[in-house]
């Protein structure tokens, strides 16, 4: 993550310092300090930007940006560089992601939808559903990206012997939160509701991670007990992990953006050996349906 000074901030905002300032004592600009100095995360002031655009009613992007919204995945950044698609990346949740692709502010979305089923498969086809019930994306395709692990990331060593959301809620442990409209969150909703819980029961942390790695360095940091995010996730932090579910993370994207050279470019490094060996190095992946059209409007 780059950061920003407080001069390099001003001037990338175009603001002065003393403006940059007043925004900081009211808590209206994301920011940290360290070691007595502020400091800006360079990738939030793009997202609190575009937070504030406005546009007029029915107006849409003619083309939309070489950006990948959505889901955050250390697998989908890894291959973003190494395909030299061109595309970035802008983590936001899949529900956000997906409101981005509809008004044509990003190329594609990486999205894992969850929602109650009848069915034992947490991952049935939420994310199909999610794009069936999505206005203005009738010339959708969701392309497969992974299968990845999700479940309860943990301090090393599970000193609380926790191996499900029945553990959780009885031995009242601290739970790391996801924003809402993550593909974590809702998961965790489905759980919660089939142990007869919500949110409600739960210990909570109630300063939500914008990403996996982040709330993994909650966890590592001694700030909560536990919480939802890949198993990729729980290794880079040194974690523990106990699996819950597989799950679809697939790429939404509209058919006129699926034939651009910078997706195609992406598209083809699916079917690359690197991935395969890249996924197998992080655990927690299997990238067996990459590349597959699961659904086209």
């Amino acid at each position: 993550m780059e950061f920003l000074t407080t001069s390099e901030a001003a001037e990338y905002l175009r603001l002065g310092e003393r403006k940059l300032y007043e925004l900081v004592t009211t808590g209206a600009i994301p920011c940290t300090k360290v070691t007595g100095k502020w400091l800006f995360p360079r990738h939030e002031l793009d997202l609190w930007v575009l937070s504030g655009l406005a546009r007029p009613a029915g107006m849409l992007i003619a083309e939309p940006p070489p950006v990948v919204g959505g889901s955050q995945d250390e697998l989908l950044d890894w291959s973003l560089r190494e395909s030299g698609s061109g595309l970035g990346s802008m983590s936001e949740g899949s529900a956000r992601g997906l409101e981005r692709l509809q008004r044509n502010e990003v190329m594609a979305a990486a999205v894992h939808f969850h929602a109650p089923a009848a069915s034992d498969d947490l991952a049935s086809d939420a994310s199909i559903e999610a794009l069936r019930a999505t206005p203005d994306l009738h010339d959708v395709v969701l392309v497969a990206f992974v299968r990845r692990e999700e479940g309860l990331v943990l301090p090393h060593g599970n000193p609380k012997r926790l191996h499900g959301m029945t553990d959780v809620l009885a031995l009242g442990a601290r739970m790391a939160m996801r924003q809402q409209g993550t593909g974590a969150q809702m998961l965790l909703d489905v759980l919660l509701k089939r142990a007869g819980a919500s949110t409600r029961d739960l210990r909570r942390i109630e300063t939500a991670a914008l990403t996996g790695p982040d709330l993994a360095e909650l966890v590592r940091a001694g700030q909560a007990d536990c919480g939802i995010a890949t198993r990729a996730a729980a290794r880079s932090a040194g974690l523990d992990f106990v699996p819950l579910v597989w799950e679809n993370l697939d790429l939404a994207m509209r058919q006129r953006s699926y034939f651009r050279p910078a997706m195609q470019a992406m598209l083809r490094f699916l079917n690359e050996r690197r991935l395969r060996q890249r996924a197998e190095e992080l655990t927690g992946y299997d990238p067996s349906p990459a590349g597959l059209i699961r659904f086209a409007a």
